[in-house]
């Protein structure tokens, strides 16, 4: 007998805020949201975590994230360039990156996403965020945004936008982001990757070069990303906050390995599967009554006779974060 589908253990919306090229930690929170049947009526995306967020709202499945996680080669975006640095904040425009994302995406508005997106920027000349969504700014372009989001300082151009000009959103203090972002009181929980000080060797070079301005500049902006990862938690976020260990993976390494980007998925996944369920004592009382249903159910299978396998293939169709459909 076919059951029905599990009541989804919580409504929430998750922010995944930073972490620079460490990005497939995001995608492992993403993937324990999902297998804990976790409804998400809107996610919140910044910085690096805007690339997971913009791809998951426009119908992107954990699994097919995963894929593109421990594929994606980040030195394809990276670029040395004295003008741009001079003249417009960065050592390269972004626009490698804006391109492909937007091929990724094919071309789509915040105003066509099958699931309700934010993605945040600051505006440093008024030092506030700038929210890009289907309210706001419905015909503008997702891949535009996640672009103004991601903007490392000195390592990604400044980007004008009307008066306002846009650099990384994870420069934002906690109380920009800990919001009433579904309009509803929906609880809110943010998902920080937290970097140690990265080994002596992770892209730059033991040995003084002949130019060394570029590694200066690299050492630069790392230890700016770092620091802002290692930045206390308020109290009062405390419990609507999860940080994920990163370890010493820089927010800006392009040269990581599969093995380092599987790490970064595994570390987001165990986190938030071990993690989430405390901030939520409502979640961890939610999955241990399914728990149980699940061991009757399977009692009851093999005395009938079914398939477990049949059992996993109902399970899988009924699970889908937020209602939509995800491309595999």
């Amino acid at each position: 007998m076919k059951r029905e589908p599990p009541k989804a253990p919580l409504r929430l919306v998750p922010v995944l805020a930073g972490g620079g090229t460490r990005l497939p930690a995001h995608v492992g929170v993403l993937t324990a949201l999902h297998r804990m049947n976790i409804e998400v009526p809107r996610l919140v995306g910044v910085s690096g975590g805007s690339i997971v967020a913009s791809l998951h709202a426009a119908g992107w499945s954990p699994e097919r994230l995963h894929r593109l996680a421990l594929e994606i080669e980040f030195s394809r975006f990276k670029g040395f360039s004295l003008y741009q640095l001079f003249f417009h904040g960065g050592l390269t425009s972004g626009d490698t990156f804006e391109h492909w994302l937007d091929d990724l995406l094919e071309g789509v508005r915040f105003k066509d996403l099958p699931l309700d997106l934010a993605v945040v920027a600051t505006d440093v000349r008024r030092s506030e965020p700038v929210i890009f969504d289907r309210e706001h700014t419905p015909d503008y372009k997702v891949a535009r945004a996640v672009r103004h989001s991601m903007g490392i300082p000195l390592l990604f151009a400044f980007q004008a936008h009307g008066d306002k000009l846009l650099v990384d959103g994870s420069i934002l203090s906690e109380d920009a982001l800990h919001r009433d972002w579904a309009g509803d009181n929906t609880p809110v929980c943010l998902f920080r990757l937290r970097g140690e000080s990265a080994s002596a060797d992770d892209e730059v070079a033991r040995k003084r070069p002949w130019f060394p301005l570029p590694g200066y500049i690299q050492m630069l902006i790392r230890t700016f990303m770092t620091t802002i990862s290692r930045e206390f938690v308020n109290a009062r976020h405390w419990p609507r906050t999860v940080v994920v260990d990163v370890g010493r993976h820089s927010p800006v390494n392009f040269k990581l390995t599969p093995q380092d980007k599987e790490d970064l998925f595994q570390r987001g996944l165990g986190t938030t599967l071990d993690v989430l369920p405390i901030k939520f004592p409502e979640l961890a009382a939610a999955l241990a009554a399914q728990a149980l249903i699940d061991a009757g159910a399977a009692m009851v299978d093999s005395l009938a006779g079914v398939a477990p396998a049949t059992r996993a293939a109902e399970a899988r169709s009924a699970t889908a974060a937020g209602g939509i459909a995800f491309n595999e």
